[in-house]
């Protein structure tokens, strides 16, 4: 089942340009947007967020034009994590992952046993417990990003926009990153769609990839099926080879280092 189609999009602003995009996310299933800088990946995630507003072409999600949703009911069955950025250091982590609930408040005030009780659930999923009560701006790169994600997860939407989550994270923090996105996507069915730089990743964590050149979609499909060496010439203008070990692409250059 598809949960959210675009149908000929296009935009345009300054340097950032997409034109006839044409896909579909499958329910429930992790999708990796992969290509070079400047092709429009991130773009694309936010247009699918109603960041940014398409100059024409349709993004349909539920079989509903985005724009026909009401902003609190888009908040509501989208979440979008941009990249990380600068977050106020002098709150805790319960009060950050506690910001994911806001699009469920009619007016701002104390947090409903539903609230407190989802934002605990967010809390335990991303493996932040004891750190509830510390200070965002004691946490190291991987222990933000886990509750950055866990603020996402609070606001239990059926669908996860990620702008890349392992930009500034060490390997180890990568690593747990993704195997945590998996769990979650594995264990709520919860569709994540995520922008990312590491082909790796995207080749072994996610079940579709999405190859982006120069605006427009270059190629999709299961990642054995399409990260060949044709296309890391392709899009990447890089001479190498790749070969799958255990569902993890490596990427081998054709010269001697």
């Amino acid at each position: 089942m598809t949960v959210l189609k675009s149908e000929d999009l296009r935009f345009a602003q300054g340097k950032f340009r997409l034109h006839d995009i044409n896909l579909e996310f499958p329910q429930g299933k992790m999708t990796a947007i992969v290509g070079p800088n400047g092709s429009g990946k991130s773009t694309l995630l936010k247009l699918f967020a109603r960041l940014l507003k398409t100059d024409s072409g349709n993004v349909t999600l539920d079989n509903q034009l985005i724009h026909k949703y009401k902003r609190k009911e888009y908040a509501k069955k989208i979440a979008m994590l941009l990249q990380a950025k600068e977050i106020m250091p002098n709150i805790t982590v319960k009060e950050l992952v506690a910001y994911g609930r806001v699009p469920f408040h009619k007016l701002a005030g104390t947090a409903s046993a539903e609230d407190k009780e989802i934002i605990a659930w967010a809390i335990k999923e991303t493996g932040l417990e004891k750190m509830a009560d510390r200070m965002v701006g004691h946490l190291s790169g991987g222990e933000m990003q886990r509750a950055r994600i866990a603020m996402a997860l609070a606001q239990k939407t059926p669908v996860l926009l990620l702008d890349e989550p392992t930009t500034y994270l060490d390997i180890t923090h990568q690593l747990e990153l993704m195997k945590l996105l998996t769990r979650i996507n594995k264990t709520y069915q919860i569709t994540i769609i995520m922008v990312l730089h590491e082909l790796q990743y995207a080749g072994a964590y996610s079940d579709n990839l999405i190859v982006m050149k120069d605006g427009a979609v270059y190629q999709t499909g299961k990642p054995q099926s399409i990260l060949t060496a044709q296309l890391l010439k392709d899009v990447y203008e890089i001479d190498a080879k790749i070969k799958f070990e255990n569902n993890y692409p490596i990427i081998i250059p054709n010269y001697e280092i």
